[in-house]
């Protein structure tokens, strides 16, 4: 496999998580968080942020968001996706890395929006006006900032939200 496309899969690329990160004097591997993950091991390096959210006393990977938005118009236009996109990243204060949209025939539209902070996903079924999103962000991103974006692209106010605290309890020894 050539340079090339190991790019394409993303190896080799600066995530913030390399091989010589596990070689660190500083790492601190956390034995409840290793039986948690059957004998993988959360780590955390002291010298470095880890990007994992803090927040009422909880420490997990990041806040996933389910929206559906539902009596939605212009679900098919991959342009206003793109536009929604890049405005939910604006509010949510998260960084852009790349943004990958497909129009299906006769309708519909999937795509992600890959952050430094995790990514915003979509697939729309614009014949019942229903798109199902995703938004994922660790760190300092606010993804909640990203439904009142999809109310107004989308022009509805039918948008229901679960979320999802990811890594919740895994990393409960982690400080």
């Amino acid at each position: 496999m050539d340079n090339a496309s190991l790019f394409q899969l993303g190896i080799g690329l600066a995530t913030g998580t390399q091989v010589e990160d596990f070689n660190s004097d500083n790492l601190v591997v956390h034995q409840e968080s290793q039986q948690l993950q059957g004998g993988l091991a959360l780590v955390s390096d002291n010298a470095r942020d880890d990007h994992f959210v803090r927040r009422d006393g909880k420490i997990f990977a990041g806040t996933h968001l389910i929206i559906e938005v539902l009596n939605g118009s212009g679900l098919d236009d991959e342009q206003l996706i793109q536009t929604a996109f890049r405005r939910c990243v604006d509010v949510c204060n998260a960084t852009l890395l790349h943004i990958h949209t497909h129009k299906f025939s006769p309708q519909g539209v999937s795509g992600v929006a890959v952050l430094a902070e995790s990514h915003i996903s979509v697939h729309t079924w614009p014949e019942i006006g229903y798109g199902a999103f995703d938004v994922f962000m660790c760190g300092d991103g606010q993804p909640w900032n990203a439904v009142k974006v999809l109310e107004d692209v989308f022009e509805t106010k039918d948008v229901r939200v679960r979320e999802i605290l990811r890594g919740d309890g895994v990393v409960a020894g982690m400080l």
